[in-house]
């Protein structure tokens, strides 16, 4: 029950583990503009990486430093080891190692009813069919969490990520120079930005960078000031997000003025001519549970962590692994296998929640977030994102 990173990694484990699967995702067209950059971890790439499907130098864009800047100029550098890729870059590496026929566009999953050793599904046409295992990746705004733990509901972290990508020949070759072999980083008080290289396409060779992505953290008053800034271009009031196209005018040019007053130049230039900045509010969400008889959610639908960490689409990988590690040992017992997945799972949940909320309140409201920071980055520990150049 969802086709994205989460869902898709699930999909290609449980298979290769003997599974009999089918992805249904209720988009009706392949999922391309879902965010702007990932940063990768030894989790998200695993499946590409195992079946010689790309090498690690293939996948992404490597960044050599952390740098930080100031109004001054570089005020801190420091070497680093990690890697940038954009989300449809890796959806598209996925998707293609899925078995087209069995992976269904357009196919909305809106119930689902254990009944004995099966569960029965029924799709938003009106179709049912049973399955032994109901795997629900969908996502932070997931039905199925609605449906499975009622009680639970996102919780505002009181601020939002402005995000954007711009492509490289957009910029000066002042501010590329600048940012161009780093992920940048700009602590001031009470938010942050960061910006690193993407690739828009990869090419024969290999990853090629050519755009740069970027998030800046504001904070924003839960209540009527976050109401104004959801509602888009159409006065419809979104939920959690604004995407490309939707937000309102007047709140781009107050982010683009505001950039160029607080931001070092190179920083406000990416902000100013990025042409479809976006927005999204910030939100904790943690379960109970993960494991309901023959159902369990994975990702998002479970524990959506705040970015700080960089590990949403990690800890979602990491679940899909480990369920397909349980499916094995179990020799297709469902019961038995989540049952023995779950415990570890809302571990290292809860424990990515934690650190991740504890980086958003040092950048956002204690201001302990100190210029040359190593980065905490990280699933089970902070630098177990690192990836070898």
């Amino acid at each position: 029950m969802g086709g994205s990173l989460g869902g898709l990694t699930a999909a290609l484990v449980l298979r290769d583990a003997g599974c009999d699967v089918d992805v249904y995702e209720r988009s009706e067209a392949p999922l391309k503009d879902r965010g702007a950059g990932i940063v990768l971890h030894p989790a998200t790439i695993r499946y590409l990486v195992e079946n010689s499907i790309r090498t690690i130098s293939e996948i992404g864009v490597p960044a050599q430093c952390l740098r930080y800047l100031s109004q001054d100029g570089v005020a801190s550098e420091s070497p680093c080891q990690f890697r940038f890729t954009s989300y449809y870059a890796l959806y598209r590496d996925l998707i293609g190692c899925f078995d087209p026929a069995r992976y269904h566009l357009g196919s909305e999953i809106v119930g689902f009813d254990p009944t004995g050793r099966t569960v029965e599904v029924t799709l938003t046409h009106g179709d049912t069919m049973r399955c032994d295992l109901l795997v629900c990746a969908d996502g932070v705004r997931s039905s199925a969490r609605a449906r499975l733990a009622p009680d639970v509901s996102p919780r505002y972290a009181g601020y939002v990520g402005w995000r954007g990508a711009v492509a490289d020949s957009e910029l000066s070759p002042e501010t590329f120079g600048v940012l161009e072999d780093a992920i940048t980083y700009c602590v001031i008080p009470n938010s942050h930005l960061l910006s690193y290289p993407i690739p828009a396409a990869e090419g024969e060779g290999g990853a090629r960078a050519d755009a740069m992505n970027w998030v800046w953290y504001r904070n924003v008053a839960a209540g009527d000031d976050l109401a104004q800034l959801l509602t888009d271009r159409t006065g419809v009031r979104r939920s959690m997000s604004v995407p490309p196209g939707f937000v309102q005018r007047h709140h781009l040019a107050e982010l683009a003025r505001t950039a160029s007053e607080v931001l070092p130049e190179p920083l406000a230039e990416l902000i100013t001519r990025t042409p479809d900045s976006f927005v999204q509010a910030v939100f904790d969400i943690d379960v109970p549970r993960m494991a309901f008889g023959r159902i369990c959610l994975i990702g998002d639908a479970a524990f959506a962590l705040r970015p700080h960490i960089a590990a949403g689409t990690a800890k979602a990988a990491e679940d899909a692994w480990r369920l397909g590690e349980a499916m094995a040992g179990a020799t297709g017992d469902v019961e038995t296998a989540l049952r023995e997945w779950e415990p570890c799972q809302l571990a290292l949940g809860r424990s990515a929640l934690r650190r991740t909320r504890e980086a958003g309140e040092r950048s956002q409201f204690s201001n302990d977030w100190r210029v040359g920071d190593p980065l905490p980055f990280g699933l089970y520990e902070q630098g177990d994102s690192s990836l070898p150049p």
